[in-house]
């Protein structure tokens, strides 16, 4: 006897292969499928981690011990996590102030803002105790007529690592992407904007100031040059390739390296101009004061010399002043075996402060 066909709505659906990438492993980001279903594939995600990378997607989070140590969080409290990111920190500070605790968080990053927010959730962490805010940090002010005068505020100034490894965000130079450097890329100028109208004295200034480059003047104005002859310069790898055109002069035995600490130091300088990174945290600083409860406190990791000198003095000038009663006597650096499983916390340093 000849089976019956099964009908169309009950045969099964037709199974459609995952599409293959070159080689054995995968290099473009969208290629990490592994990495990028952390839940999914977590033994995967594990031994890449092991091997003191950070997986595609995934952002890990520095000095938790120490700034948890800090923080001497207790059941109750009411803080902020400034810069929630892929929430790391936020995590374990939810585990510390749960039951009848409320942690405010704010982020610029559209993107990843909602990503963190629902992972979080699904941890249990929903919004009868995690307040998630689209804003940046510098409105602080605002958020605390909300949450009233907060028992602590930890701020990460790093930029996360998912926003870093995803090329379309164009924070590397080390992957082709559009040279954009927003936190937020639906609002503001990106990085080719500002190239595109800036002055010879402006991105020189921009370079130096915000990095410390020491051939500004000569990226710079070949920046210029580049544009006056109708070039375009509106991905990473045209403005990588400026910069590695422009240090040639240098010796060869060290210039490799050289030119790769120029295109870190550069892309960082239009990443602080483009977001005016130094500009929201000194607001930020100014009203901090006035958002905390007494004895609250505070933790600020930064990555950069020109964020750190900024909490430093701000620090030291309200501990003088008597608002805070305690300040950070030198940084705190992450350890050795931290910096071994996670070399982006070799430049992380970490300041607190007690009010009074």
């Amino acid at each position: 006897m000849d089976c019956l066909a099964l009908p169309m709505d009950d045969q099964e659906p037709k199974h459609v292969r995952r599409e293959r990438y070159k080689g054995t492993h995968p290099k473009a980001f969208k290629e990490k499928y592994k990495e990028l279903e952390p839940e999914t594939y977590s033994a995967d995600v594990a031994k890449v981690m092991q091997q003191g990378r950070t997986p595609a997607g995934m952002h890990r989070s520095i000095c938790v011990d120490e700034i948890l140590q800090f923080l001497q969080l207790k059941p109750g409290q009411i803080g902020l996590d400034a810069t929630l990111g892929y929430g790391g920190h936020s995590l374990e500070i939810l585990k510390k102030i749960v039951p009848g605790g409320k942690l405010f968080a704010s982020d610029v990053d559209p993107i990843e803002l909602p990503k963190t927010k629902e992972r979080l959730a699904a941890l249990g962490f929903g919004e009868d105790v995690l307040f998630v805010r689209k804003m940046n940090f510098s409105g602080i002010d605002q958020l605390v007529a909300e949450s009233g005068l907060l028992n602590f505020v930890l701020a990460d100034l790093g930029v996360s690592s998912m926003q870093i490894d995803n090329p379309e965000r164009g924070f590397s130079f080390k992957i082709e992407g559009p040279l954009d450097l927003r936190l937020n890329p639906s609002s503001g100028k990106s990085a080719a904007m500002l190239i595109k109208n800036a002055t010879h004295q402006q991105l020189e200034f921009i370079f130096s100031e915000n990095a410390d480059e020491p051939f500004s003047e000569q990226i710079a104005e070949a920046i210029i040059r580049t544009l006056a002859k109708g070039n375009k310069i509106v991905t990473t790898s045209q403005l990588q390739n400026i910069i590695k055109d422009t240090l040639t002069f240098l010796p060869a035995a060290t210039r490799n390296e050289e030119i790769k600490k120029a295109c870190q130091r550069c892309f960082q300088a239009l990443r602080i101009a483009v977001n005016d990174e130094f500009g929201a945290l000194d607001k930020f600083l100014d009203k901090l004061p006035e958002s905390l409860a007494p004895g609250a406190r505070v933790a600020i990791l930064s990555f950069h010399s020109g964020e750190d000198r900024r909490v430093k003095k701000a620090f030291q000038y309200f501990f003088r002043e008597g608002i805070f009663s305690e300040v950070a006597p030198d940084p705190i650096r992450a350890s050795a075996e931290e910096c071994f499983a996670n070399p982006r916390a070799k430049s992380a340093k970490l300041r607190w402060a007690v009010m009074a």
